[in-house]
């Protein structure tokens, strides 16, 4: 009996459901992931404003899945044996026809110390004891960092670290603590934001230069400790470590047998078939490497296209036909303030930047409208 088995519930997994069956699937789809339940990882920027609680951004997928006429199991992948066409997971394991590998990637870890920094990508968490952490604070020094993967220059999150540091900057200013804190922002890279686009990279850098925030680039890092970022190009004290390191894929697929990059990740060609294993191993979102230019980021909006993209290609594998569906190769994100919001957009022709209070206010509506689809099971 023709079978689909997803593995993950966050962008990739929830656009693959939907879009397979708009395309009108009839297969029965399995999805497995640790929580029957989506983080919505754009929305935790706002947590430790207090604008959201881990109600407001960590979704119940219940609903969704009775729509969309998935079964649910609850379970952690562990191994994969791709000839035996089964999955291990936690919960046992899973046979399939076609495996939809959408569990995402995991970051680094592998410096000095990095337990005394706050990872707010990790999920609702980390960012609610940062919240905590900088309300505690009476003044000093808050230190912002990003790194990424030697081996694969879109494995990094910088995005939402710029977020981050632009949102605590805003928030300490409408508490009249500003003038206590000294903000720094530190990365090994000389030119932080590159992959975003020269004008970007220009406006984010001079956002913080008009904001007082110090920058500490282009040193290497060499750890971290309690009270500060240790970097070959000095020390920075911190009172408060805000870092998000380089990606790697899940730790699983090390030998799982697919063809993985230098990063990790498994690979995956422009229509998300997994090489060598086409017709019944796909990839979207982060735990896959993409054909694409080396700016091609990893974020939601990129798992939304792929995801979608590889529903359409797994149904033509169903039908008998092979068909080359593509996504666009973009890179779209709001860069929030809390009282303003910068568009960044680039694809292989053209970039573009430009900020306005409507921006935020956009990100929030585009959130509230992205989640009632999944609450409702829209």
């Amino acid at each position: 009996m023709k079978h689909i088995l997803i593995a993950g519930s966050g962008f990739a997994g929830v656009s693959a459901i939907r879009s397979l069956r708009k395309e009108g699937c009839t297969v029965p789809i399995t999805l497995v992931a640790p929580q029957p339940a989506m983080v919505y990882h754009p929305s935790l920027i706002w947590v430790p404003a207090g604008l959201r609680t881990q109600r407001d951004i960590v979704v119940p997928l219940a609903g969704f899945f009775r729509r969309y006429r998935v079964h649910y199991v609850q379970g952690s992948v562990t191994g994969l044996d791709p000839g035996a066409h089964r999955l291990q997971t936690s919960a046992g394991d899973m046979a399939y026809e076609r495996l939809v590998i959408a569990t995402g990637g995991r970051y680094l870890k592998k410096l000095q110390g990095i337990e005394h920094t706050f990872l707010p990508c990790e999920g609702y968490a980390p960012v609610a004891a940062m919240g905590d952490r900088l309300n505690a604070l009476q003044g000093g020094t808050l230190a912002f960092g990003f790194s990424g993967n030697p081996s694969e220059p879109s494995a990094m999150r910088g995005g939402p670290l710029f977020e981050f540091l632009l949102i605590t900057d805003t928030q300490l200013r409408r508490q009249g603590r500003r003038d206590r804190f000294d903000l720094v922002f530190f990365t090994p890279s000389a030119e932080p934001g590159k992959r975003l686009g020269p004008e970007a990279m220009g406006r984010l850098m001079r956002e913080m230069e008009q904001r007082g925030i110090r920058g500490h680039l282009g040193h290497k890092l060499k750890g971290f400790a309690s009270d500060r970022v240790m970097t070959e190009g000095g020390d920075i004290k911190s009172d408060l470590t805000v870092f998000i390191p380089g990606m790697t894929g899940p730790e699983w697929v090390a030998k799982s047998g697919l063809p993985l990059s230098a990063a990790g990740f498994v690979r995956a060609d422009e229509h998300c078939r997994v090489p060598g294993f086409e017709g019944s191993v796909y990839v979207a979102g982060d735990a896959g490497t993409f054909p694409g230019p080396d700016w091609m980021p990893k974020q939601g909006h990129l798992a939304d296209l792929q995801g979608h993209t590889l529903a359409r290609n797994l149904m033509g594998d169903l039908r008998g036909e092979y068909t080359e569906h593509t996504f666009r190769r973009e890179l779209i994100c709001v860069v929030d303030t809390l009282d303003n919001g910068i568009l960044v957009f680039r694809d292989p022709k053209r970039s573009a930047v430009f900020g306005t209070p409507a921006l935020h206010w956009s990100k929030q509506l585009f959130e509230k409208v992205y989640l009632g689809r999944c609450r409702i099971g829209g």
